[in-house]
């Protein structure tokens, strides 16, 4: 099981301010903390003037060590409302290895009225401390990437590649942003002073200062230490001392103008498959094949970031796997260690901060919670476990013994469970329709994509008719396992497995159901009359009509978990939907740039011999064309953040996950890994 998390350990002055007692130092000053955040940090960095003279559409990424209390972004991004154009994109990236719970943050919050509006907002997205890693929080034209972790560790996953070898740092300069250096315009850095704190001013982390800067990347801190100063100027800063604020002497700001050369070991360094040449220009429209959830939500992220979207379905949106008439926001948590339990935990985050803040929770769906009853006795230990990791954070995940779970659905239960208060149910189709009323969308229904053509612009769309259906910078196919119709991503190791969910009439005792009930199955609470039962899970079938034992199997399900719904009953054969959940042979989605899998085989050619082989070249990959699927039965949950991942690549943000997973997502994968064992 994860040892603890390290929280922040703070107390409390005579004035209400926060001190923290692990470093024995303030978190700002105790005459105006933001006045000093202004002064420092805003300031030095010439924000106001820089902001005003941004051109349409412009990026602009602040990067800090220590997040603390919040203050800073609070305070930037009060400034950016004030000065910047209405069509940029502020992304601030903050790493904070002792977050603040929720509570002490409110209280810290409180001290300045001024900031109250965006301050909620932020509380209301804030993640649970026991979250370790990377959190994207959108604010419209605001980001946040908190980062729960040490600073190196943090920072260098905003690297695609940490150590590159002569060819990949040659060409760096002309990758896209899964190779992206160079992302921060303006550095605060923020941690506590350099003797209360001297495990993060180090030159590794200065060295990562330096790999994240470009020339004119500017940085401000209030402390004028030697350590400091010497290590910014060792990477290629140019470092200025002048007045700090209030009764502090001197601070440093300053700018950067090149890094020193840095030789790498041969053979020392990274694989760099995943790394995609670079396109020219801006992407101004994409096509995305498939409106699902999938190609739903990515249409809306690319629209969100300005980009005008032409979304393509075959019949009509969420009309595939995603029109049964209700789904569940839910992701299994994991007791253990590992990628797929990583990134379920961040898509689950992810997707329930979007849906509360899109309003969508309560208007198409219920954040009733989900309770997640223990299958047999080995897994309500495994419960238990997870509970006892996110003690911390019972907004979370929290265990509720028998008498509170049967409270807290209003039946009956036959065992405690595991609760997932922030989650519930929403109605797929409707989501999508809800996703696409976006001005910058467009949907062409009745079309079915059957082959891409390259152009000199971009791609060409066609079907069986004489002229294509679209033409477009840029295309996202997201079709589930139509995708392996098309040429480009057939290569793709997709498969289907049959889902049936079941509509049972609801009875008194039913109907007093409050929340979604996990087990072997799901039951969520009567609409309409009706409770949703399901999913069947049947391999190697084709098979579209609905079938009694799986509606047999379905209510069975449910009753296991409650005594009150062992009476239901499905009347007609044709009361429930059959779909196909399109799934990956390591149940991870698909999510990023299209191979040219026969260039790939031949380019990465001797991981056959030595799958330990590095090879210093970038991959080979279609220009500007990408792929979303393989999000099995948690569509609800993965679709938000995959898509926002896409998005911000296509439209050259900062990235909304760490390197490792952004890579484990990537549709290559299946390609390298497969030559390593020498299987294709």
């Amino acid at each position: 099981m994860d040892q603890p998390k390290p929280t922040a350990s703070i107390t409390w002055d005579e004035n209400g301010q926060p001190i923290s007692s692990q470093f024995d130092d303030v978190y700002f000053s105790k005459n105006s903390g933001i006045d000093e955040t202004r002064f420092v940090f805003l300031h030095h960095n010439h924000l106001p003037e820089r902001w005003q003279h941004l051109s349409a559409g412009s990026v602009f990424t602040i990067a800090e060590t220590g997040f603390g209390t919040g203050l800073n972004f609070l305070a930037a991004w009060q400034m950016w409302r004030d000065h910047a154009p209405a069509n940029a994109t502020l992304h601030f990236i903050s790493v904070e290895k002792f977050p603040l719970n929720r509570d002490d943050l409110e209280r810290t919050l409180s001290l300045w009225p001024e900031l109250k509006e965006i301050a909620q907002l932020l509380l209301a997205q804030y993640p649970p401390v026991d979250a370790r890693g990377f959190h994207r929080l959108n604010f419209g034209s605001v980001q946040l990437t908190l980062i729960y972790a040490d600073a190196i560790a943090g920072f260098s996953q905003l690297l695609a590649i940490e150590n590159p070898g002569p060819e990949v740092q040659r060409r760096s300069c002309g990758f896209s942003q899964y190779a992206r250096a160079n992302c921060v315009d303006a550095w605060f850095l923020d941690g506590f002073a350099p003797a209360k704190n001297p495990d993060l001013w180090t030159d590794d982390l200065f060295q990562l200062f330096a790999k994240l800067s470009h020339t004119d990347t500017t940085f401000a801190t209030f402390t004028a230490a030697g350590i400091v100063r010497r290590g910014l100027a060792a990477v290629g800063f140019t470092v200025e001392k002048v007045p700090g604020y209030g009764s502090k002497r001197e601070m440093l700001r300053g700018i950067f103008s090149a890094a020193p050369a840095v030789e790498t070991a041969k053979g020392k360094y990274d694989p760099s498959w995943h790394l995609v040449e670079a396109s020219e220009g801006s992407v101004k429209e994409v096509a995305v094949i498939g409106a699902g959830m999938a190609g739903c939500h990515t249409a809306w992220a690319l629209a969100q970031k300005g980009v005008r979207v032409a979304l393509i379905e075959q019949f009509e949106p969420g009309a595939g796997a995603s029109g049964n008439p209700l789904g569940i926001v839910y992701a299994k948590l994991s007791h253990t260690a590992g990628t797929l339990a990583d990134f379920n935990l961040r898509a689950y985050l992810y997707a329930c901060r979007f849906y509360h803040a899109q309003g969508l929770f309560p208007a198409i769906g219920d954040a009733c919670g989900v309770l997640q009853l223990p299958e047999h006795g080995e897994h309500e230990t495994q419960l238990k476990q997870i509970a006892e990791i996110f003690a911390r954070s019972p907004e979370l995940a929290r265990w509720l013994d028998k008498d509170e779970a049967s409270a807290f659905a209003g039946v009956p239960l036959n065992s405690g469970a595991l609760l997932l208060p922030q989650s519930g149910w929403l109605q797929p189709q409707q989501l999508c329709h809800a996703l696409t009323r976006h001005p910058n969308i467009r949907v062409i229904s009745g079309a079915r994509v059957n082959r891409l053509a390259q152009t000199e612009s971009g791609w060409d769309l066609w079907s069986d008719a004489e002229q294509p259906i679209a033409s477009a910078d840029a295309v996202v196919i997201a079709c589930a396992f139509s995708a392996k119709e098309i040429e480009q991503t057939s290569y793709l190791p997709l498969k289907k497995i049959r889902g049936q969910i079941s509509l049972a009439e609801a009875n008194a005792q039913s109907a007093q159901l409050k929340t979604v009930l996990c087990g072997d199955g799901y039951i969520a609470p009567a609409i309409n009359g009706q409770h949703c039962a399901g999913a069947s899970f049947v391999l190697h079938s084709e098979e579209t009509a609905p079938s009694w034992n799986e509606h047999q199997e379905n209510l069975a399900n449910a009753a296991a978990l409650s005594p009150a719904l062992a009476d239901l009953s499905v009347t007609e054969i044709n009361h429930g939907r059959t779909s196909f959940r399109c799934t990956t042979p390591d149940y991870l989605p698909i999510v990023g740039p299209v191979a040219d899998a026969e260039a790939m085989k031949e380019q990465f050619a001797p991981l056959r011999r030595d799958a330990k082989t590095t090879i210093d070249s970038p991959g080979s990959y279609h220009p500007s064309l990408f792929v979303n699927v393989g999000h099995g039965s948690r569509g609800l949950a993965y679709t938000p953040l995959c898509a926002e991942l896409l998005a911000s690549l296509i439209a050259n943000h900062p990235l909304p996950l760490p390197r490792d997973l952004i890579q484990a997502l990537h549709p290559a994968r299946f390609l390298i890994r497969d030559l390593g064992r020498n299987r294709i």
